[in-house]
Parts: structure tokens; C-alpha cells; sequence
């Protein structure tokens, strides 16, 4: 028991206590008669301490660690998720933070509402408010979605979100892992249940079609994800992203001239052909409408003074995920663009075009 607390970096008497209230139990002893760990029971430990370093409660521990139907690889992929919540949750109030600190360093008075949002408890309403504020169904591309369907009764949503796309004609179930997009999620909306995509807790061919919008690069294991889709659906339906083209983020002018750091945001995404190969899917282009309702972070091609609001910034991953300085940098550099007029030169001709190719792709099995 002492060699176990060693290398968990937790007291004897912690581990003397899981064993009194039965949520670890070392099931060994050795041959002097002291209580030993299997490796079963190492392996019920990791999971019991990482849940409660993420901050749970020993009761809702034992019923996590009890639950017969969750193996470790389940258990595994749900502390995945867990933890890269906390990561952006910890990205979003960095960025937060750097926001203020500015703020001050111009000698701008921050109010107390500012304050609460950036730093307290409020911080991911804020978040969460922009995100729907902006991010609306756009009916064009919401068609598209629509028509890949098809015929499917049984849907289900994976990485929903806030519900935007999921077809009011249909049974629906959605699968969000943030408690702060379900907590976002409008009254009489499908029903929701708290997973990952790579460990989806339904039987094989439980519904006619899965889907999943605009979510695939938040996963931790696309590949995997896409796959468990496939198991638990007959088809499956992704709108995602193409990076297979040779210079593809040259195809948006904000990434190509203000925003190389894009690049880096998707370093290690998995190409379309092996998201394709992973479902078994075809590709067809989803374009983008100039007028596009869907503040999706190429939504606004031709109005590009929409990038320079910081409310339509915050419900876009890629800027918190580039950092505050690439993110002031493409800001002002974008402002002086526009106000010079070398925006205009460099990109008159997408004012005679109602709609863009800027690599988003619907993926169809």
C-alpha cells in the first residue's frame, strides 16, 4: 500500500479510506499478510483519483467507477474529454485575462460586469451567448444536411452543441460532452445526453443516421469518433473541413493574409480521405453564401468587417485557439486593410460572387 500511495502521489490514509468505504479495495496480500494491489485494482485507483483531481465527488466517483457497462477505454475517453474541457475552458479565460489586461494597459476603467464575465463564474455564459447569438442554422446549408439524410427517422446528433442543423422532423438524440453548450441548448430541443464521440453509449445500428456538424476538429480522436458513428448508425452524415488540397489555406483570404497561425490550429487533423475511409463516405462541397446566418468562421468572406467584432470572434474556437496576440495582430492588421482600402484591391472580385468554396465539405455514407 505504501509503494501504491508513492507512485499515485496520495497519503496511505487516503488509500486506508477508499478501502473503508468500498470505493478501492486492494483484493491481494502478500505473503507477509498485508493488503497488496492487483493490477485490476491499480487500474480502479487511476481512474478513481483522476476523476476526483478533475474535481468530483467520492459519491459520484463510486457510481462512475461501479457502472458495469463502462470498461477502461470507456472510462479512458470520457477523462479525455473531460480534461480537454477543462483545457479550453483554461484557453478561453487565458484569453480573457489578456483581454483585460489590455484593457488596463490603455487605461480603460473595466466595471465590475466585465470583470464577472472575464474572470468569475459568468465567464462562459458570456461565451456561451455570443456562440448563439451568431451561430444560427443557415437554411441553405441546413438544406444540404437535409437532402443527405434522406430518409432516416432516427438521428442521432454527435457534438450538437447548441442543437443548430438537428431536423425538426425527425427523431432526434443529441450527444454533447460540455455542459456549457447543453446548458445552451433551447427548451423543447431534442434530448441530450453527456458523451464523447469516441465512446458513444449506444448499441450497434441504433439509428438510421448519425450526424455531426462543424464539430469533428474539437474531437480528441476523429478517426475513432467517425468510427464509433459508423457503429452505432447505418449512414452517417459530417460536415467538416478539407486541408487535402495543396495550399488550402490560401483558399480564404483571412487565413492567407492575416492568419497563417490557422495552419497550426489543425496540425495533426485528419485528412478527408481517411475521415472519408473511416465511414465509408463520398465528399461533396458545401459552399459558403455571402450572407451565410451561420457565424461559422468563413461566414464572413465578403463582409469582412465582421472579423474586427469581438462578439463574432468569440463564437469562433480559432481564435481562442491561436492566442490573443495572433489574434490583435490579424485584428489590426485587417482594420488598416480596410480603412487603406488594400483589402478592397486584393479582393474585389468577391463582390460580383453570391457564394464561396472555402473547403467545407459534407461527408456522406
Amino acid at each position: 500500500m505504501g509503494r501504491v500511495a508513492e507512485l499515485a502521489d496520495v497519503s496511505v490514509r487516503t488509500l486506508h479510506h477508499y478501502d473503508e468505504i468500498g470505493l478501492v479495495r486492494p483484493s491481494a496480500r502478500t505473503a507477509a499478510g498485508y493488503r497488496a494491489y492487483s493490477a485490476d485494482d491499480v487500474e480502479r485507483l487511476r481512474e478513481v483519483l483522476a476523476y476526483r483531481r478533475l474535481g468530483f465527488g467520492l459519491r459520484e466517483i463510486a457510481e462512475l467507477v461501479g457502472d458495469s457497462s463502462t470498461d477502461a477505454v470507456a472510462h479512458l475517453r470520457r477523462l479525455r474529454g473531460l480534461v480537454l474541457e477543462r483545457r479550453d475552458r483554461a484557453d478561453a479565460m487565458v484569453a480573457a485575462i489578456d483581454r483585460e489586461l489590455q484593457a488596463r494597459a490603455k487605461g480603460r476603467k473595466v466595471t465590475p460586469e466585465e470583470q464577472l464575465e472575464m474572470l468569475g463564474a459568468r465567464l462562459y455564459d458570456a461565451i456561451g451567448g455570443a456562440y448563439t447569438a451568431t451561430r444560427r442554422t443557415e437554411p441553405r446549408i441546413a438544406a444540404q444536411i437535409l437532402d443527405a439524410l434522406g430518409d432516416a427517422q432516427t438521428v442521432l446528433n454527435v457534438g450538437a452543441g447548441t442543437g443548430s442543423y438537428e431536423p425538426a422532423d425527425r427523431d432526434v438524440t443529441a450527444v454533447e460532452p460540455s455542459a456549457v453548450m447543453r446548458g445552451q441548448r433551447p427548451a423543447g430541443s431534442a434530448p441530450c445526453v453527456a458523451a464523447a464521440a469516441e465512446s458513444l453509449p449506444f448499441e450497434d445500428h441504433s439509428f438510421d443516421v448519425a450526424m455531426a456538424v462543424s464539430t469533428v476538429h474539437h474531437w480528441g480522436d476523429p478517426i475513432t469518433g467517425l468510427r464509433e458513428m459508423r457503429r452505432v448508425a447505418r449512414r452517417v452524415v459530417v460536415l467538416t473541413f478539407d486541408t487535402d488540397e495543396p495550399g488550402w489555406q490560401d483558399r480564404f483570404w483571412l487565413t492567407r493574409d492575416y492568419l497563417p497561425e490557422f495552419a497550426a490550429v489543425l496540425e495533426g487533423f485528419p485528412s478527408l480521405g481517411g475521415m472519408a475511409d473511416a465511414i465509408g463516405a463520398r465528399a461533396e462541397p458545401v459552399p459558403v453564401p455571402w450572407d451565410c446566418a451561420d457565424g461559422l468562421f468563413e461566414a464572413y468572406w465578403r463582409r469582412p468587417g465582421a472579423y474586427l467584432e469581438d462578439h463574432v470572434r468569440r463564437a469562433m474556437s480559432v481564435w481562442t485557439r491561436v492566442g490573443p496576440e495572433a489574434e490583435q495582430r490579424a485584428v489590426r492588421s485587417l482594420s488598416d486593410d480596410l480603412d487603406s482600402g488594400r483589402w478592397a484591391d486584393r479582393n474585389g472580385d468577391l463582390a460580383d460572387l453570391d457564394v464561396a468554396d472555402l473547403g467545407l465539405r459534407l461527408l456522406i455514407s
